[in-house]
């Protein structure tokens, strides 16, 4: 029953009337005008209502009969009437008509038609009010039109748009929460079938239904955004193609002015889709086009809306469009950061709502994690870990790793969101357990690599790493036990460098309580300017381990004021620091402290977080005895196998030496926690434990921690002494270390202790048995060394009898021909151990000593020279292998560089003892050149060795493999920065500055490299630019910056030195010239690197005059050993120019940057006696060819794969063609040899090509000569090229002096000989007496 049917001309109805022209009314219905009340009005309407409900379209008789009442009910009276009660009974009567008289209306006016319908629509706004008497009526109305549809005749109307608008706008204006659903059901019938059943929906009727959505009106009525949500629903396939219009005119054509809600438009687009997104299946090509618009606003508009629908969690769009999706990846390369930044948001929610997209934006995050706006990064690791918060699977490796790389940004709120973010991720996943163990086993690497940050520079992440350990790796507020197997299972779990980095933390918060606990020790003295002034120094020690060193000083200085000020401060921080503070106490000081020095008005205290910082470092959060007891339990437990070990995913063995390497590192920072007769039973039952280490280990914690052991506990002292004995004798070499310095600290009858050891091992020496002399050797060298005025004197006979004579200068056993530089410490023979040990002890021996009464110093640099002369082979019988040599030259050359660290024999060694040591850095064994590196490195930054050993890292700068460059370049840094910071910390080391001041290295670096074995002719270009490359491997980082006027003063130095002689050569014209060459270069590089060098110099330096002689009177040098062509050569790498000025001063390429390669054939392999054969005019070319694929080298060795681009076999190779050949030369014997030393192989393979190849060549002939090695005796002139094959395996004669090359000398021998090292033999040549002491000194 409706008005779908066209309504017919009803002109023949509107004047039908009653037989006496009256309008019939219902039975007992009077007359209804407007001269009666309105209650009766209202009570005669009701009857009429009544009977109009009553009535169906089947009564054709009372159709007629009422049609006069039906039309008089549309009068303006009715209509317009004031009444709503009257109203609303006239509506229902007009809607009861429209039912009856369907399909044709009474009324045929269309401005009759548009009144009753506007009259109807608004009577419907009656239904808001559902506690109305009269809703029912309402009700009853909408009902009534919906149901027959009633709206539908207006479609013929011309303006029947206005209708639906109003009516639309009415519906949806009195919607409410009162409403039951029957009342939005009639709703949306009565709107859908306007909408579906119309010709189209215009542009303000579609507005009236969108309003709706928009986040405004949304926030208003809720139910009338669920009524055309469902509304719109139900229409999709009708008013799609309505939407799209709208859409296309604002989106594509730019035509705003259509709607009102064209400002709104993404925001509806976003509510269509989440309603239905077939609704826009138009629309969306349109939003491909948005997104690349030239407006970078309109691209970000557009951006947050697509984020809103492929984030949202039901969303298909994704897969739906994939065009769209790809468009949509692309602006996370947007230019424009805002775009860039919100797409980096939504991949957040993405990653959460849509696991399987992840793939797709990993690619596309990974970009924006490297994006140079710190706020996108910061977000992309925020977008991460949010998800991996909610769930681990969310996110795969390669996000996690992009979180990873940010924990090393440039910027601080960068790393610390990262760090913080994978903290967070580690508690949870890998503490909590909340995903299992597969989850645990995902992000287990964390711990490692947040623990790897405490290595970087900057104290804020230092702190952090602090802060993190003891929140979220070993959380503090645990139960001790609980939080002590926390800490026990992760520290078995580290791996190395995190394991170092953590010990490196407990040391550094260590060394600061020692700090405030000098500092409060100061205040309990006396006031002086004395205690001032060190006060002042350890508030300024104190400011450097406190976040932004500049603002901690004025509040350290504050904060010292009040301890100074408030005594019972004092004694919190006192009880804080003691070495009895529990963590509960520790926890309590804290909170105490902080209180003390809060201020309530001031709700952001600087100063108060910067004493918290410092207090969170010194507190003892998690170690105290209670502590150390519950560690030692559980180590008990996995030592007796019934610990939780293999469900932490850590073996037993692993746990037990893990547990105890953590009882040493604690026994340093917390030694008073472990005096305990249960703890120390525990480690006495450690010691019995067949694992080596564990029982080094636990001889380490009775040394550290058992100062009492004797006097309060007695029953261990007595179990403990047999075993350490047993130890010292038998044990392992570091067993035997640990158990002599053990004695000899906690014992006070420590003489009698060793002498017990001392004499059964000094009489049982027996070199035929090198195996069981490793560890009597250990035991000897260190007891010599803690009690020399005991053992000095009995030691003496042993070295000269034993050490020296029958193990040192014996060989009993034949090496193994492997041709190996080097082997692992399991493959080398017991007789060379012996012999290291033995050189050790030497050295132990002597510094026990610390004098050179007896000259036995001077015997002992001769014979460490000897070693280092000869190659490690002291006995030159060619019976020890290799490896076995690489070991003995690394032993000397460290054994020299001990002794150097103190004062009385640092005196006594020669120039030319230094220069062989200095040379052991560029051995032709990889690991040889590594470990005297690092030695050199650890003593240089302790300020333990001379300034001029500084200088040996200047030869570094030949070193053929980048890491090692890059290592001494680093070493270099790290050195300077500490000496200068050393002269800034305490004021009276200006009394040192000779021995301070790294600018002061310049001069020994001159020296040694005038005496470099490789510099034979002081015009050689290619030497010459070898002197460069050190020079300058040294003076780039001391030029860094111009301290002082720092660069005048190196070039002063330089200049001075052409005033002075070699004091090692004082006469040698040639060795003058050298020096004086090598000068020039450093004056030629710095000069060219700086325009301040020029200025004058703030004070006039002073040589060493243990390398230069006093400047004679009226002497002046002012000749240029270098011509200007050289010059340009060594500046640019090219010829000088013609006709060009000021090429002099083209800048070089710093070294580390791009990479420089010293000869063409040095890069490709230290270890093959061959190089490419090149002539002079391409050398310089091939020379930056080669250096890329050169770089490429880790190591030369075996032990040290090398990483290849390009490879030539080794096979191939002519062992005569490939040699560099002079221009000068015709003859093999013309061959110069590269360089005095085996460079590092790039090529694939190990070090030890050549040494192979001489192996093969052994089974057809006799050896070929091996190259000269740096700081190796040449052969004689008689031992010529003819000859070398026959007396290959000869003995040289031992003390013989070196050959001095000629300059005058043929071609051939010059060649032959040109780069053998020109230093004397040591053991000839003897030290002057009158020789002065070094200035460092």
């Amino acid at each position: 029953m409706d008005f779908t049917a066209q309504p017919k001309p009803a002109t023949a109805l509107c004047g039908v009337v009653s037989a006496d022209g009256k309008i019939a009314y219902p039975p007992g219905v009077k007359e209804i005008t407007d001269k009666i009340t309105t209650d009766e009005m209202i009570k005669r309407l009701k009857m009429v209502v009544k009977t109009f409900m009553d009535m169906d379209q089947d009564s054709e008789d009372e159709k007629q009969q009422y049609l006069p009442l039906a039309l008089h009910l549309a009068s303006e009276f009715f209509l317009r009437n004031p009444n709503k009660d009257v109203r609303l009974l006239v509506a229902c009567c007009l809607a009861d008509i429209f039912r009856i008289y369907a399909p044709e209306a009474p009324y045929t006016s269309h401005d009759k038609l548009k009144d009753i319908f506007l009259f109807i629509t608004r009577q419907l706004k009656g239904l808001e009010d559902t506690k109305s008497p009269q809703f029912n009526r309402y009700f009853y109305l909408l009902e009534n039109l919906a149901w027959v549809k009633s709206y539908n005749i207006c479609f013929e109307l011309e303006d029947c748009n206005e209708i639906f608008i109003q009516l639309f706008r009415t519906l949806f204006s009195v919607i409410n929460n009162s409403h039951n659903k029957k009342v939005q059901m009639h709703m949306l019938d009565l709107m859908s079938s306007i909408i579906m059943e119309g010709d189209g929906v215009t542009q303000e009727l579609l507005d009236s239904i969108l309003i709706n959505l928009i986040p405004a009106h949304k926030n208003l009525n809720k139910q009338s955004f669920d009524l055309a949500k469902v509304l719109l629903k139900r229409t999709v396939q009708t008013i799609e193609a309505c939407i799209a219009n709208f859409f296309n005119q604002v989106l594509v054509l730019g035509r705003s002015s259509v709607s009102d809600l064209s400002e709104h438009v993404f925001d509806l687009i976003q509510e269509l889709f989440a309603i239905d997104p077939h609704l826009l299946l138009s629309v969306m090509p349109q939003l491909e086009f948005k997104l690349k618009s030239n407006d970078g606003e309109e691209r970000l508009a557009v951006v947050r809306l697509l984020a809103k629908l492929f984030g949202s969690k039901d969303s298909d769009l994704a897969t739906q469009n994939r065009p769209l999706w790809q468009c949509f990846l692309g602006r996370f390369n947007d230019i424009h950061v805002p775009v860039r930044l919100e797409s980096v948001k939504f991949a957040s929610h993405c990653l959460m709502n849509h696991p399987d997209l992840a793939k797709d934006l990993t690619e596309y995050l990974k970009v924006r994690s490297h994006d140079p706006e710190e706020a996108i990064r910061h977000d992309v690791i925020v977008t991460i870990i949010t998800a991996a918060k909610r769930d681990l699977a969310l996110v795969n490796d390669q996000l996690l790793g992009f979180v990873r790389e940010r924990t090393l940004d440039k910027r601080w709120r960068v790393r610390k969101e990262a760090m913080m973010g994978l903290a967070q991720l580690y508690k949870k996943y890998c503490l909590h357990g909340e995903a299992g163990k597969e989850a645990a086993e995902k992000v287990s690497w964390i711990k490692d690599k947040l623990l790897h940050i405490y290595y970087q520079n900057s104290i804020d992440d230092k702190l952090l790493v602090e802060k993190i350990f003891a929140q979220y790796l070993v959380p503090h507020n645990l139960e001790t036990e609980e939080r002590m197997k926390c800490l026990y299972y992760l520290y078995a779990s580290l791996d190395p460098n995190a394991v170092k980095a953590l010990n490196e933390m407990w040391k550094c918060q260590n060394m600061l309580r020692s700090h405030v606990r000098e500092l409060l020790d100061l205040h309990k003295q006396p006031t002086s300017e004395a205690n001032c002034s060190a006060m002042f120094g350890k508030l300024m020690t104190i400011a450097k381990n406190l976040p932004d060193p500049g603002k901690a000083q004025d509040f350290v200085k504050k904060f010292n004021q009040v301890l100074g000020d408030d005594e019972k401060l004092r004694s919190q921080l006192e009880l804080l620091i003691s070495p009895t503070c529990s963590c509960k106490q520790a926890d309590v000081c804290v909170r105490e402290i902080a209180r003390k020095l809060a201020n309530p008005k001031q709700p952001t205290n600087p100063f108060l977080e910067m004493v918290k910082f410092l207090l969170e470092r010194i507190a003892p959060v998690h170690i105290d005895s209670e502590a150390i007891s519950a560690l030692v339990k559980l180590m008990n437990k996995s030592i007796e196998g019934t610990a939780d070990d293999e469900e932490e995913g850590v073996s037993p063995d692993t746990a037990i030496r893990s547990g105890l390497e953590l009882l040493k590192v604690l026994s340093f920072t917390h030694p008073t926690s472990f005096h305990s007769a249960e703890t120390y039973e525990s480690l006495l039952q450690c010691l019995r434990m067949e694992d080596d280490k564990v029982a080094e280990a636990a001889i380490q914690i009775f040394r550290n921690t058992g100062h009492k052991i004797e006097t309060d506990l007695p029953q261990i002292r007595s179990t403990l002494i047999p075993i350490l004995h047993q130890k010292a004798k038998r044990g392992t070499p570091h067993q035997a270390k640990q158990a002599v310095h053990c004695i000899h600290a906690i014992f006070t009858n420590k003489e009698v202790q060793l002498a017990q050891i001392f004499e059964p091992l000094s009489r049982s020496l027996n070199a035929d048995v090198p195996e069981q002399l490793i560890t009597p050797l250990v035991s000897l060298g260190h007891i010599s060394m803690l009690a020399p005025d005991q053992f000095a004197s009995p030691m003496k006979s042993v070295v000269a009898n034993f050490i020296v004579k029958d193990l040192l200068m014996n060989d009993r056993s034949t090496g193994e021909k492997n041709g190996k530089l080097w082997s692992p410490d399991e493959e080398v023979s017991p007789e060379v151990l012996a012999k290291v040990q033995a050189i050790k002890l030497l050295v132990r021996w002597l510094l026990g000593m610390k004098n050179n009464q007896s000259k036995s110093a001077n015997s002992t640099l001769r014979l460490l020279s000897a070693m280092l002369v000869s190659e490690g082979d002291l006995t030159e019988q060619k019976r020890i292998s290799k490896s076995d040599m690489s070991r003995l030259r690394l032993a000397a050359g460290s054994a020299i560089m001990k002794l150097a660290q103190e004062p009385c024999y640092h005196e006594i060694i020669t120039p030319e003892q230094f220069q062989l040591c200095a040379l052991v850095i560029n051995d032709e064994c990889y690991q040889v050149r590594q470990i005297f590196a690092q030695k050199l490195h650890k003593a240089l930054v302790k300020l333990l060795l001379p300034l001029e050993y500084m200088a040996i890292f200047a030869l570094c700068a030949k070193d053929p493999v980048k890491e090692r460059r890059a290592h001494a370049r680093q070493c270099l840094l790290k050195n300077i920065s500490i000496r200068r910071e050393y002269i800034k910390q305490n004021p009276m080391a200006t009394e040192k500055l000779l021995s301070l001041l790294p600018e002061y290295v310049v001069p020994y670096m001159i020296h040694l490299l005038a005496h470099d074995p490789d510099f034979t002719r002081s015009q050689d270009v290619d030497q010459l630019r070898d002197i460069k490359e050190c020079l300058w491997f040294m003076l780039e980082v001391l030029m860094t910056k111009n301290e002082n006027n720092s660069h005048a003063f190196m070039k002063k130095m330089a200049e001075n030195i052409k005033l002075t002689k070699d004091a090692q050569s004082p006469d040698e014209s040639k060795m003058n010239e050298k020096l004086y060459t090598v000068c020039d270069v450093a004056l030629c590089v710095i000069n060219s690197k700086s325009a301040l060098c020029n200025a004058d110099s703030p004070k006039d330096p002073v040589l060493p005059m243990k390398f230069f002689t006093q400047p004679e009177k009226d002497f002046c040098n002012d000749k240029s050993y270098i011509s200007e062509e050289t010059r340009v050569l060594l500046l640019t790498g090219k010829p000088k120019p013609a006709g060009v000025l000021g090429a002099v001063n083209k800048p070089l390429s710093a070294t580390g940057r791009k990479p420089y390669v010293r000869s063409t054939g040095a890069e490709t392999g230290s270890n093959i006696n061959v190089n490419s054969e090149l002539n002079p005019s391409t050398g310089n070319r091939s020379r930056e060819q080669s250096s890329e694929a050169v770089e490429t080298g880790v190591s030369e060795n075996e032990e040290n794969p090398v990483r290849i681009i390009s490879v030539t076999p080794v096979k191939n190779i002519d062992p005569v063609k490939n040699k560099e050949i002079n221009s000068d030369q015709t003859t093999q014997g013309n061959i110069s040899s590269d360089r005095g030393k085996k460079r590092s192989v790039a090529a694939a393979g190990t070090e030890n090509i050549q040494q192979k190849t001489d192996e093969k060549v052994d089974e057809s002939g006799p050896p070929a000569p091996s190259k000269p090695r740096r700081g190796r005796r040449p052969k004689s002139e008689s031992q010529g090229n003819a000859t070398k094959n026959d007396d290959i395996n000869k003995p040289l004669g031992k003390g013989r002096k070196r050959a001095v090359v000629s300059q005058e000398s043929p071609g051939g021998l010059e060649a032959g000989n040109a780069k053998a090292p020109k230093l004397q033999d040591v053991a000839k040549k003897a030290v002057p007496a009158e020789r002065q002491i070094d200035l460092q000194r």
